[in-house]
Formats: structure tokens, sequence, C-alpha cells
């Protein structure tokens, strides 16, 4: 579903790693400017540089435009798996995972993997009274997913994931256990 398109004197972008603008279509990250959009965070240059590129900020989501300029939003870069050089949207697999009809909640991320980089992990709150096992949601993935999204690994919660105060399940809690002190690249 589309989020509209940008409003008057909103100059909005979609643009690659580097920074250059993407045709219609075309998956990147959401970068905008305007006099309603902050020029940068107060008394902090250091993470002002990292989110301000020629004057645009970027709002560390991923989405595209179409040919009418309605802007989608798919997943937050920082959700995102490079996993052998592929990158995996974490909403993807996770809506894959909310079809089965045993689960309840899913969080899909990164964890780390000496040879890929990162695999695909999923963290999986079953519905009351119901049972799946790990193998048989690998088999519904592999049925609606290509190879490179399907997760090496499904670990089951026997209660509701994790969330914030406003409902959101913490991603960075259950990722915490495998990265360690380690700090997660961001794609």
């Amino acid at each position: 579903m589309s989020c509209g398109r940008p409003r008057p004197g909103i100059d909005l972008q979609v643009v690659d790693e580097a920074g250059k603008s993407l045709a219609a279509g075309q998956r990147g990250e959401v970068v905008a400017r305007g006099a309603n959009v902050m020029s940068e965070y107060w008394e902090d240059a250091e993470n002002s540089s990292v989110a301000f590129r020629d004057g645009f900020f970027r709002t560390g989501d991923i989405g595209y435009q179409d040919t009418a300029g309605y802007l989608y939003l798919v997943d937050r870069i920082k959700d995102m798996i490079v996993t052998g050089g592929e990158k995996v949207f974490c909403s993807e697999v996770e809506s894959v995972l909310y079809e089965h009809p045993a689960v309840l909640e899913a969080a899909v991320f990164g964890v780390p993997d000496p040879q890929w980089g990162e695999t695909v992990m999923a963290c999986v709150a079953l519905k009351p009274h119901c049972a799946v096992s790990e193998q048989e949601l690998v088999q519904f993935c592999r049925d609606r997913l290509s190879p490179y999204k399907i997760p090496r690994r499904v670990e089951f919660s026997e209660t509701e994931l994790p969330k914030s105060g406003s409902g959101k399940i913490l991603k960075r809690v259950l990722r915490e256990r495998f990265w360690g002190g380690k700090q997660r690249a961001v794609a």
C-alpha cells in the first residue's frame, strides 16, 4: 500500500548507496528535504554528518516510487539482511511466516555467519493450542520465497516476543544474543 505522494515543498527521492536517484520501481533509501524536514541534530555534528547527504535527510527507510510518484515503504535499512551478497528484506520473510495458520508473531533478522556474512533467522511465537516444527516452517517459506531468503534457523518462543511500549517487536533484543558485543554492520 502506498504512503502517498510528497506534499508540495517536499523534495523526496529514492537513492542508491552512493546517493544517486533511482528510477521508478527501483528500491533504495528514501531521502527528503524541505521546510518541514529537520536540517540537523541539535548540537550533534557527528550524527548530523551521517544523517544528511547533499542537504537531504536520510530516513533509514527502504522504499520505491511508482511512475506517478507514489511512495511505497518496504523495510528499514537496519533490518535488511545481507547474506552472500544478496539483500533480504525482513518484512518480506515475516509476511510469509504470518501467512502460516499457527504463527502468532514473527521477527526476522540476520545472525552472524562465517561463510555468508549473515544468515536469515526467525523467532516465532505460536498461537495457543497450535504446533508446528522448524522444518515445517522452513518448508512453508521454501514454497513461497527465493532460496537465499529462507530462514536457516527458526527459534520458538514460549511467550509473546519482546515489545516496546508502543507494541512494536524489539528485534534488537532478540538479535543481541547472537551478535554479543559485536557491532552489526548496516548495509
